[in-house]
């Protein structure tokens, strides 16, 4: 009987490449996130490769003393492939193909791959497989001889190769079909959301660059049970827990996606949906990893992000977490909050303070009520009860004398007839 031929899945080894336009400093802050990005997707970076140029080559992404470089170092250091730090066009894409003779992927492709490994329930997986065809499908002109080559980005994720086989005429019909189920789900989403609407209850969306530790603080809030690793992505699908304030009041807070550096067009265009929540709360938690030495650029895109989803006019409350891991002395401060606050999701620390403020913000938006209800309306407490926060009531001869915060919305439902 011959031996047991073990199949070993090949590890990817691969080669990080950048354009540096300006700063080189910068190029390389982005090199190394793309590093944690390609560790996510399970691969390995065995190099790295920056090159200063004036602008983008618009045919290889490099130049050509470049790319000649490039491939010694593929061969030099046995690398499976290589990843380029910006999305590629699909001229570049293929050039740099026949110039290297090796798997060339882009950032939006190994993005693209975290997510569709990250992916859980029907619509993380629907937008998912969208954003991955919009993508493909421009990229399968003249790609026919390398489609093998091409394969699903890092591993062989989401659609891969046999879906990529298929002419751009059939994905045209699947991306239409998605879209067509995409939009069920999202009715089901605005149901829901008009059910949390009817209940008067205010609505937090924690927002923040990924890995920031959102989740993490959810999960302390509300015991919610999320994956919460310290990964990049870990958590795509949005939760919404209700959190019961020592006070007694409550508030709807919904886990958003992380935003990310140079976040593909094709992605929030899918993730509209998700993230949207953000869009119909009434206070945005924005979480900095303050521990992070790029904690300013990530605050930039995260706003950047929400200004582009349409995101205004709300309350944010900026929290800088990580408290426990922040070195030195750096200056926290955030001038486009309403409020900020030092926490740690992981100690606890700071969490206390950060109740208190949203039970006075919650306070902030309701209407002081102080009336006496004939017993025939006693209905009416039960109201107040169910939306708002019972200060007070006192049973005389007249009626029930009722002191209470209400909130705006319900305002002239609760009052005496």
């Amino acid at each position: 009987m011959g031996e047991l031929i073990e199949i070993k899945e090949t590890e990817e080894r691969v080669i990080l490449v950048a354009v540096s336009t300006g700063e080189g400093e910068d190029a390389e802050k982005s090199l190394d996130e793309l590093d944690e990005l390609v560790k996510t997707a399970g691969a390995v970076s065995v190099g790295r490769l920056i090159q200063n140029r004036e602008k983008i080559h618009p045919g290889t992404y490099l130049g050509k003393g470049k790319i000649e470089e490039l491939k010694e170092l593929v061969w030099e250091l046995g690398a499976t492939g290589i990843v380029c730090d910006d999305e590629l066009s699909p001229a570049q894409l293929r050039n740099l193909e026949d110039a290297l003779d090796t798997k060339v992927m882009d950032r939006t492709m190994v993005i693209l791959d975290i997510f569709a490994g990250r992916a859980t329930t029907r619509e993380g997986k629907i937008q998912v497989e969208l954003a991955q065809l919009k993508y493909r499908a421009v990229r399968l002109v003249g790609l026919r001889n390398s489609l093998s080559r091409l394969g699903g980005g890092i591993g062989t994720r989401g659609p891969g190769e046999s879906k990529l086989e298929i002419d751009r005429r059939r994905i045209h019909d699947r991306i239409s079909q998605l879209k067509a189920e995409l939009e069920e789900v999202k009715r089901h989403r605005e149901v829901a959301r008009q059910q949390r609407e009817r209940s008067h209850t205010m609505r937090a969306a924690i927002v923040g660059y990924t890995n920031a530790g959102k989740s993490t603080l959810l999960n302390k809030l509300t015991d919610a049970g999320i994956l919460a690793e310290d990964k990049l992505f870990a958590t795509l699908d949005p939760t919404t827990r209700v959190l019961k304030l020592p006070d007694g009041q409550e508030i709807f807070l919904t886990d958003t996606v992380g935003f990310i550096h140079k976040l593909p067009h094709h992605l929030i265009e899918a993730f509209k949906s998700t993230l949207e929540e953000a869009k119909y709360c009434d206070i945005i938690l924005h979480v900095v990893d303050c521990s992070n030495p790029q904690m300013d650029l990530q605050m930039y895109v995260v706003y950047d992000t929400l200004k582009q989803l349409g995101v205004q006019d709300k309350e944010y409350v900026t929290l800088f977490n990580k408290i426990d891991r922040a070195e030195g002395e750096t200056v926290l401060r955030d001038l486009q909050a309403d409020y900020q606050l030092k926490i740690s999701a992981k100690t606890g620390e700071g969490l206390e303070e950060l109740m208190d403020l949203l039970g006075r913000i919650l306070r902030s938006r309701k209407i002081y009520l102080e009336q006496v209800y004939p017993y025939s309306q006693a209905g009416k407490i039960q109201l107040i009860r169910k939306y708002g926060e019972l200060l007070s009531e006192e049973y005389g001869e007249d009626g029930i004398s009722v002191k209470a915060y209400v909130p705006v919305e319900a305002y002239a439902n609760v009052l005496p007839q």
